[in-house]
C-alpha cells in the first residue's frame, strides 16, 4: 500500500534516508523491513524555536507495494499543424515562454519576439558589465532569454496562488530539466546557474514543436486597425501579424513611451525602491537558526522576510538571496541600478535581500500621478545613483546600516561586498528621498525589534533597489483579459503590471493564451 504520512524530525535525519527511514519506523509503529519505498514530497524548515525542525511530507511503499511511481506525470506536447493560427508573443521571460508553452498544449502556432540575445550569448554580456562597466542595451539583467529572472536568482515562491496552478509550472520547470527539490521545497529555488539550462530546454521544445523563438528582434510598434491589435513591427520593420501577448517584462520603457505615444491606455503603478542591503551569511543564520554556531552541517543558508508598515506604507524585504550576491542589474547607460542573485549551492559568504518602501503615484509630489509618473520617478534615481556612483565603472554608494539610521558618512574601510563592480562610501540616507530613507529608517529599527541583531554596522546598504515591478499598469478586461480599448492585445505578466516573480509571470502567460483560445472557439460555436 501507498501510504502518506507527516513528519517533524531533527535537520541530521532529514539528511539522510536510512535515519529516516528508521524515525518513521519508531514513531509510527511499522516494521522496517515493511518499508519497501520513500519518497519527501514536501519539505520545510521550522526555525520558530531554539531548536530547529524540519517538516517534512513523506510518502511510503509498504507491503506489496515495492516502489513510489513519480509524483506527477509530464505534459506531452505535440507539434502544431502547419497552418494552425498563430499568436504573436513579445518577450522571452517566463510570462513569454509559459505563454508560448500553452500555445502549444492548446494548438496555435507561438512567434516569440526577443529583443535580446540567448542566455548563452547573455551570459557574457553580464560578464562585461562586472568586468568593464558596459551596458549593452538589449542584453543585459532585465532584457534576453529568460528575463530578468534568469540571471537574478531563480526564486519560485509566489503567494499568487489564486491566479493559477503553481504547481503546474513547478511541474513543467522539473519537466525541461530544474531539480526535484523545486517540487518538494516551501520556497523553491533553481538557481542562476541551473535555470538557464532549463529556458534553453523550454525554447528547444517550442521550436521542436513548430513555434519560433527569434532573438536581437525588438518590437518598436504595435500595429492596431479598428481598435483591434493586428500584429507588431520590429526596428528592421519586418511586421508579424496575429494577436498579441505583450510579454516585455518590467523595463521595457521605450515600449511604454510607445504605448503612451499611441494613445493606448496606461496608468502609473505603485512600486516599491530602496536598496540592497547586505550582510555575512554566518551573522543571518546565527539571528534565524538562534544559534552561536549558525546554520551546522544539516541547515542551508538561513533566509529571512520582513514587513512592517511606516506612515501608511509598507517597507519590506524583497527578493532575499542566502548565499548571494550583489549584482549591477541597469539596462541602459547612466543609470545605477542593483539586483541579488544566489547560485544553486547559495554558497557564498553574504547574505543580500532588498530593502524597499512602496510608493504610490502623488507620493512625490513634483512627479504627479500621470501614466509615466513612475517611470521618470525610477529613471530620475537610476541617473542620480549612477552620477554620485562610480560612473562608468558602476562602483556603487554604500552605507552600514546604522550610519544610514544615525545620517552620517561611514567611514573607509566599508565592509567587503560581493558587488563585482565596487563599492564606495556616500550618503545615501540623502541621495534616497525622504519618503524612502525616512521610512527605511523606521522599518529597519522595527526589524531590529523583531530580530535583535539585524541592524548591524557588518551590514551595508548598496543602491538603488528600483527594479522591483513596472512603473505601469496597462490595464486589460477581468475576464477576457484582453486591454480594455484593444481587442486582441492581451498584457501579460511583470510588464504589464499582473505578476510579481517568475511562477506568477509564469502563471499569467498562459492566461492570456488561453483567454485567446476561450475567445476563438467561442466565436467559432456562435456561427
Amino acid at each position: 500500500m501507498i501510504e502518506d504520512v507527516s513528519l517533524r524530525v531533527p535537520p541530521a535525519v532529514a539528511a539522510d534516508m536510512n535515519q529516516l527511514k528508521r524515525f518513521i519506523s519508531t514513531e509510527k509503529g511499522i516494521p522496517f523491513e515493511e518499508i519497501n519505498d520513500i519518497k519527501i514530497v514536501r519539505r520545510s524548515i521550522d526555525a520558530r524555536q531554539k531548536v530547529i525542525k524540519i517538516n517534512l511530507g513523506v510518502r511510503l511503499a509498504l507491503g506489496s507495494d515495492r516502489e513510489i511511481k513519480p509524483i506527477y506525470q509530464p505534459v506531452v506536447f505535440k507539434p502544431v499543424r502547419k497552418d494552425a493560427p498563430s499568436i504573436i508573443i513579445v518577450g522571452a521571460g517566463p510570462a513569454g515562454l509559459f505563454a508560448a508553452l500553452k500555445a502549444i498544449e492548446l494548438g496555435l502556432r507561438p512567434i516569440v519576439l526577443e529583443r535580446g540575445k540567448d542566455v548563452d550569448q547573455r551570459r557574457r554580456d553580464l560578464a562585461s558589465i562586472s568586468r568593464s562597466g558596459k551596458i549593452n542595451p538589449e542584453s543585459n539583467y532585465c532584457y534576453g532569454e529568460g528575463g530578468a529572472g534568469a540571471y537574478s536568482d531563480g526564486k519560485l515562491f509566489t503567494r499568487s496562488k489564486k491566479r493559477g496552478n503553481v504547481s503546474s509550472i513547478l511541474q513543467l520547470l522539473h519537466q525541461h530539466g530544474a531539480n526535484d527539490s523545486i517540487l518538494i521545497d516551501s520556497h523553491p529555488h533553481i538557481g542562476s546557474d541551473k535555470l538557464p539550462n532549463v529556458i534553453k530546454n523550454i525554447r528547444n521544445c517550442i521550436i521542436e514543436c513548430g513555434g519560433e523563438v527569434l532573438f536581437d528582434t525588438r518590437v518598436t510598434d504595435l500595429l492596431i486597425k479598428d481598435d483591434t491589435a493586428i500584429g507588431v513591427k520590429t526596428e528592421n520593420d519586418r511586421i508579424f501579424y496575429g494577436p498579441v501577448v505583450l510579454a516585455t517584462g518590467h523595463s521595457a520603457r521605450d515600449i511604454y513611451r510607445m504605448l503612451h505615444n499611441k494613445d493606448v491606455t496606461i496608468t502609473a503603478k505603485p512600486l516599491a525602491m530602496g536598496v540592497r542591503l547586505e550582510h555575512p551569511q554566518e551573522l543571518i543564520d546565527r539571528l534565524q537558526y538562534h544559534s552561536k554556531e549558525g546554520r551546522g552541517k544539516f541547515l542551508p543558508a538561513a533566509e529571512y522576510n520582513f514587513v512592517t508598515q511606516v506612515d501608511g506604507r509598507g517597507v519590506y524585504s524583497f527578493c532575499m538571496c542566502p548565499g548571494g550576491v550583489v549584482v549591477p542589474a541597469m539596462s541602459g547607460e547612466n543609470e545605477l541600478v542593483v539586483n541579488g542573485m544566489s547560485a544553486s549551492a547559495r554558497s557564498s559568504q553574504w547574505a543580500n535581500s532588498g530593502m524597499v518602501v512602496e510608493i504610490h503615484p502623488g507620493d512625490i509630489p513634483e512627479y504627479g500621478d500621470e501614466p509615466l509618473a513612475m517611470l521618470r520617478l525610477q529613471e530620475d534615481l537610476e541617473k542620480r545613483f549612477f552620477k554620485e556612483g562610480g560612473g562608468e565603472k558602476l562602483n556603487a554608494p554604500a552605507q552600514r546600516m546604522k550610519d544610514f539610521i544615525q545620517g552620517i558618512k561611514s567611514e573607509d574601510p566599508l565592509p567587503r561586498s560581493s558587488y563585482p563592480a565596487g563599492i564606495h562610501s556616500d550618503r545615501i540616507d540623502l541621495l534616497l528621498p525622504e519618503e524612502i530613507s525616512g521610512r527605511l529608517k523606521k522599518g529597519f529599527l522595527d526589524f531590529d525589534r523583531k530580530c535583535k541583531g539585524f541592524l548591524s554596522n557588518e551590514a551595508i546598504l548598496i543602491g538603488l533597489e528600483s527594479r522591483t515591478s513596472s512603473p505601469v499598469r496597462i490595464p486589460r478586461d477581468k475576464e477576457t483579459l484582453e486591454h480594455l480599448d484593444i481587442k486582441n492585445l492581451y498584457p501579460a505578466g511583470e510588464g504589464a503590471g499582473y505578476a510579481g516573480g517568475i511562477v506568477s509571470a509564469a502563471i499569467d502567460g498562459q492566461r492570456c493564451v488561453e483567454a485567446y483560445w476561450n475567445k476563438i472557439n467561442h466565436s467559432q460555436n456562435i456561427e
